[in-house]
Order: C-alpha cells, then sequence, then structure tokens
C-alpha cells in the first residue's frame, strides 16, 4: 500500500503507521503541499498513490474522473494524530481489500470513520 497523506494530516502519522503501512507519505515531504488538489490527485495517479483525506475535494474529483488513484475519506472529524495512527492501523486490512481486492476495483474511495 503506498498511501499519500494530504496537507491537512500530520507528517507526523508515518512514524507511527511505517510498522503496519511503511510506504506511506505526505505531501509535505514530496514538495507538493501548495500544490491544487487536482495536481496532487494527478501526482498520486502517475506515482501509484492512494490519496489519504479529511477533504470531501478529493471525492468529487474521483466522482468525475474515476480512479486510479483511489481515495481513501477520514470521515471521523478532527482528531489527533495518535487517533488517526489507531484508526488507520485498525483499518488496515479493510484498505487493503479496497486497494488489492478485484471485486473493488471500480470502487474509487473508500470512507472510514
Amino acid at each position: 500500500m503506498r498511501l499519500l497523506l494530504d496537507q491537512n494530516i500530520s507528517f507526523r502519522l508515518i512514524a507511527k503507521i511505517s510498522h503496519i503501512i511503511p510506504e506511506t507519505t505526505q505531501v509535505r515531504e514530496l514538495g507538493i503541499e501548495n500544490d491544487t488538489d487536482i495536481d496532487i490527485w494527478y501526482f498520486a495517479k502517475q506515482n501509484n498513490y492512494t490519496i489519504v483525506t479529511f477533504d470531501a475535494d478529493f471525492f468529487d474529483i474521483s466522482n468525475l474522473k474515476g480512479n486510479p488513484p483511489k481515495i481513501i475519506w477520514i470521515r471521523s472529524g478532527n482528531t489527533t494524530t495518535p487517533g488517526l495512527a489507531q484508526l488507520l492501523i485498525s483499518k488496515a486490512s479493510v484498505i487493503e481489500s479496497f486497494l488489492h481486492d478485484n471485486s473493488q476495483k471500480d470502487i474509487a474511495c473508500l470512507e472510514i470513520n
């Protein structure tokens, strides 16, 4: 799983989930934190990332453009970085299925809360 954390998700999350989801990065680490959502969407598509976001805009883009990239839309509201880490770790098997199960290949967005 290659996850790309949106700018509203702390880069500190990476260290908290890397033992379960090692291929995680954040837009700031890639120098694209000031890019538009559509530019980040295209970057994720070109580089085989799944976008993790609190932002409905990526869901809207995926409705227009399809997938890839796939979107993991965090619907729990604002939470602490440890709380978000716990949520993603607890949903790791669901995320894995969403990304790799052929029966879900046409589903663009996974909402988790």
